[in-house]
């Protein structure tokens, strides 16, 4: 089942994508207005039977889509978390992993522009999933952590290459407005039965830029859900975004950069086809 957030005549709402169309369940199950919100009050499998009687209505003709999660607590991201792309960085693997962070206003959706800034032409695509968190938790045991995702998502972690290369530390690169794509929705983890037999894949104007596998990562979805929560309380609607394979565009000779005008799609099996337009600033 897949959970859609999104604007309908200036109004923010979610819902269920089916067929493509839309059940809207905003103040339909325990009075949510958010996706955040019905994880939060745990209401997901009312709202799954809400959508079994009240069929998809909303055409996506009349929508514009938001990331999946609007307004996260957080967003935790990790870095160099597939061998090939330690190997093109020229890095080493590390003994634990390479942790950064994103702002919730950094976030773009699918079919919205992705934002090449004013100050740099060196804008890069890096194709992700994206964890979605649905209980609080701190110390969690490896063991449990499958336990506390609701779903997963399609994300385009892009970044501002020279931005990011100011200092050893990733943040700026990672912040700029509208440059973190999440979505098209969330796949309900229950319907993931194993996450490891997924793909990843960017396409940069039809092109296979990245092809990987889940199984690839070189830190397990379970171990940064424990490892991170050891430091920082995991909480409903919190995003884990888990890192990029190798074939980035800044490592390549000549160097590739996304420009306006450009279609960059991330496409992970079972999950979804996250797709976007560069437009410069």
């Amino acid at each position: 089942m897949k959970f859609v957030s999104f604007l309908i005549d200036g109004q923010a709402k979610f819902g269920i994508y089916n067929n493509e169309k839309i059940t809207d369940l905003t103040n339909k199950i325990k009075a949510t207005k958010t996706l955040k919100e019905l994880i939060s009050k745990k209401g997901i499998p009312e709202a799954k039977e809400y959508a079994k009687n009240n069929p998809a209505s909303i055409s996506l003709e009349k929508i514009k889509y938001l990331p999946v999660i609007p307004n996260p607590g957080k967003i935790i991201c990790v870095g160099l978390n597939y061998s090939e792309h330690v190997k093109e960085t020229g890095r080493s693997v590390e003994e634990n992993p390479v942790i950064f962070f994103r702002v919730p206003e950094s976030q773009t959706a699918h079919m919205q522009p992705i934002q090449r800034p004013k100050v740099s032409t060196h804008l890069d695509y890096e194709c992700e999933m994206a964890v979605i968190l649905k209980d609080a938790g701190k110390n969690i045991k490896e063991e449990d952590a499958l336990k506390y995702i609701v779903g997963y998502s399609c994300y385009n972690d892009s970044t501002v290459r020279d931005w990011q290369q100011h200092t050893s530390q990733f943040g700026m690169g990672k912040n700029f407005e509208k440059t973190g794509s999440f979505g098209p929705y969330m796949v309900l983890a229950e319907d993931i039965p194993d996450y490891k037999k997924l793909t990843i894949q960017t396409r940069l104007n039809g092109k296979v830029m990245q092809d990987a596998k889940l199984s690839q990562l070189l830190f397990d979805i379970p171990k940064l859900i424990s490892y991170i929560s050891k430091a920082i309380p995991w909480k409903a609607g919190d995003v884990l975004v888990t890192g990029t394979p190798g074939g980035v565009g800044f490592k390549r000779k000549p160097p590739i950069y996304m420009k306006k005008g450009d279609k960059v799609e991330v496409e992970i099996s079972e999950v979804g086809l996250l797709s976007n337009i560069i437009e410069d600033e």
